[in-house]
């Protein structure tokens, strides 16, 4: 299939592996980030790991979106769809992570709670034209890149004038986590990591483009490659990433040049501007409370920002003790670490959000990986 065959070239992968053993430094250890879940998934799957030089060390960082998101911002959509008896709209990875209790939006739903299951935004919108005397409250998250379809619905909501549709925003931003990781005393003191350099989100530099990495680049002296998420990709901003860190050289480069620019794109960039603003702070699962991390529905559209229509308040909730997401999304532990991985713990009994999202660390490797894990027993 043209555009994707190209980037599983078996040939080219063996072809980069030989180079990037060639580059790496045998007397040092190469520690790499890859930021979005998206990586994590590629490296696992095609066996990007099995390619590299033991010197070379992959680490899963906090880029999945439900992952990072708190216990109570989904008590806040149960307590809405139970208590309010609100229609709460979200995307499927949503539905199963745990909350308070031992429910989900998806057990809430088994209440009674009107829970439903949207591809995009606008098919919140759509529940709410049909339903007019319910309120329809979409649970809208993610990085950069699913914010532009969430502005652009409550544009669309203010311009029909529809009174029974709002939103509660989740949104949260790529480079504050990223230097927040590097930077903050509150992460340090869950356990410190080495960090060489980072793998940099595809589909959300689309939107934003690289500037945005520039200034922490210069000002951690950590190189960033943005890559896109075919395992080729991958490979070549590793090789990337190598050669940056054996030169002493902190830049950002961009890999994905087929899909990103500097710039980024500019409308989108505009509409997000016109919707949202920065929050001061934002609580992520695992990283704690980040500052200007998030977004939030601007004074202008306040008629649709659901946190201001039902008087919403977060309260934070512990994880459960026996998991270890926040250990893994900071990239301290990894997901063999954790006591119940595979075992209490799976895709279909899911105890953390690592293991829930189709981009959870937890969620690669059983899916992909595990059977790597298991000790080869002699006949």
């Amino acid at each position: 299939m043209k555009y994707i065959d190209e980037f599983r070239d078996g040939d080219l992968a063996r072809t980069l592996a030989t180079k990037i053993a060639a580059a790496a430094d045998a007397g040092r250890t190469y520690h790499l980030m890859e930021f979005c879940g998206g990586h994590t998934h590629a490296i696992s799957r095609y066996g990007v790991a099995d390619l590299l030089p033991p010197s070379i060390r992959m680490i899963h960082g906090p880029g999945c979106p439900v992952c990072v998101l708190p216990i109570g911002r989904i008590d806040l959509a149960i307590g809405l769809a139970l208590e309010q008896r609100a229609i709460v709209c979200t995307y499927g990875d949503c539905l199963r992570v745990p909350a308070s209790d031992g429910l989900s939006l998806l057990k809430a739903k088994s209440r009674g709670g009107d829970v439903r299951m949207v591809y995009s935004p606008a098919d919140a919108l759509k529940v709410a034209q049909a339903e007019p005397g319910r309120e329809v409250v979409f649970f809208a998250i993610g990085f950069e890149t699913t914010t532009p379809p969430t502005a652009l619905v409550i544009r669309e909501a203010a311009r029909l004038g529809l009174k029974n549709f709002s939103v509660v925003c989740n949104h949260v931003l790529t480079p504050a986590a990223i230097a927040h990781i590097l930077e903050s005393p509150e992460v340090r003191q869950y356990g410190t990591l080495a960090l060489d350099g980072f793998i940099g989100p595809a589909h959300v530099s689309t939107v934003i483009g690289s500037q945005p990495y520039e200034f922490f680049a210069e000002e951690y002296r950590k190189p960033v490659v943005i890559a896109g998420f075919e395992p080729l990709d991958v490979m070549q901003a590793i090789l990337m990433l190598v050669q940056q860190i054996n030169d002493g050289r902190a830049e950002v480069e961009n890999e994905f040049s087929r899909a990103v620019t500097r710039e980024g794109n500019a409308k989108a960039q505009a509409l997000v501007a016109d919707v949202f603003e920065l929050r001061r702070s934002f609580d992520w699962r695992g990283l704690g409370e980040v500052p200007y991390s998030a977004l939030r529905i601007r004074e202008a559209y306040a008629a649709f920002d659901a946190e201001r229509r039902f008087a919403l308040q977060t309260r934070t909730v512990a994880d459960h003790k026996a998991c270890e997401c926040g250990a893994i999304l900071r990239g301290v532990k990894h997901p063999r670490d954790c006591k119940v991985f595979g075992t209490v713990c799976t895709p279909e009994n899911p105890i953390g959000s690592c293991m829930v999202s189709s981009e959870g660390a937890c969620a690669a490797y059983y899916t992909y990986g595990r059977f790597r894990e298991i000790p080869v027993v002699a006949a």
